[in-house]
């Protein structure tokens, strides 16, 4: 007994120290990501800069606290709200292969965005990697995502808690939504006029460069209370993984914790898909590769996949600066060539399914 119980406090010890090892690289790689772009800018200025000290250069300055400061502030959040959203939809659902994505609560979020600005018609102008709206507000943008997306995610909830119902189910069900929503995207471009045409294509398309202040400040107030919740649930996570019925009996009330991370999970997606657009596969991968490296015990993967979600999107909006610079790419395609892989291999290793 005493051995089992060294095995499992080196194992925990070892989680722990992997997950401080992140957060000691995440600050290194958000100073770093700043540094790279169109303009280099030296570590050191950056580092001086983010601390408040002038440099000699006011360019860059200019360049650190009004481009790239919101743009890394806004992969961050992103990246961490849907790694988290990811985990814990796999957790409450019981199915490795739910995220955002997958279940098209993102394409919903899209479709109903794009719903929106068809519907209100106002006019709107691209300047400067910014939307600028003219008859109405942005939030009502974001309000049509998050309506839809949540609608989307009663109606996955009404069917998983049929009897019977397989896991496989949820996957299917998703497919058939993604489909559902892709399609009436492609209704809504084809009879949209131009610049609703441009609108639509703008909110759809996933990409980081567009963060603003105001946006850092709407996804911190929605993404770090909900992450706080979804990690202090971790042990009714942990005690759902072994059924429903095992959860009851240990105290957990199933269909409220499932309620309200399904909610919270689907509010989340709907902000970031109406400020940032949509950013795929990051939901979806990241909660399995933290799983290869710490386990499934929601104690440490949900903060891990946070912070390792964070890191990975991250990194991936400072390559995409860094590929055709100096023009730069919008992260939800770097994300999808690098996803679209991970996500077949998950699909033929039925060991991690």
């Amino acid at each position: 007994m005493s051995e089992i119980i060294d095995r499992y406090t080196r194992s925990n010890a070892c989680k722990f120290i992997f997950l401080l090892l992140l957060f000691f690289l995440l600050p290194l790689l958000f100073c770093l990501s700043i540094c790279v772009g169109s303009v280099s800018i030296p570590f050191f200025d950056t580092v001086s800069i983010l601390f408040g000290n002038k440099v000699t250069d006011e360019r860059y300055e200019l360049i650190v606290l009004r481009i790239r400061l919101p743009q890394s502030i806004a992969a961050v959040l992103a990246g961490a709200g849907l790694s988290i959203s990811g985990a814990t939809m796999q957790g409450v659902l019981r199915n490795p292969l739910c995220s955002p994505f997958t279940l098209g609560i993102s394409g919903a979020a899209a479709f109903g965005a794009a719903l929106t600005l068809m519907v209100l018609g106002g006019k709107i102008v691209a300047q400067d990697n910014t939307m600028i709206n003219i008859g109405f507000s942005q939030s009502l943008i974001a309000l049509g995502a998050f309506l839809l997306s949540v609608l989307t995610c009663g109606v996955i909830l009404l069917l998983d808690r049929f009897r019977g119902s397989r896991s496989e189910t949820v996957i299917l069900l998703g497919v058939a939504f993604s489909s559902l929503f892709t399609a009436g995207l492609m209704f809504l471009q084809y009879v949209a006029d131009e610049s609703r045409l441009a609108a639509i294509v703008y909110w759809t398309f996933g990409d980081t460069a567009r963060a603003t202040w105001n946006t850092i400040i709407i996804l911190s107030i929605c993404i770090i209370p909900s992450s706080i919740y979804f990690i202090s649930q971790s042990w009714s996570y942990n005690a759902l993984a072994f059924g429903e019925e095992t959860a009851q009996s240990l105290g957990v009330r199933v269909r409220q914790l499932q309620t309200i991370t399904m909610i919270l999970a689907s509010m989340l997606t709907a902000v970031l898909v109406s400020l940032l657009g949509i950013i795929g596969f990051v939901g979806l991968v990241v909660p399995h590769l933290s799983r290869l490296i710490v386990g499934s015990d929601n104690r440490f993967l949900l903060p891990f996949s946070l912070v390792f979600g964070a890191i990975l999107l991250l990194a991936a909006d400072m390559l995409a600066r860094m590929i055709l610079a100096p023009r730069i790419l919008p992260v939800s395609i770097l994300t999808a060539f690098i996803g679209v892989p991970v996500f077949l291999s998950l699909l033929l290793n039925k060991k991690n399914m």
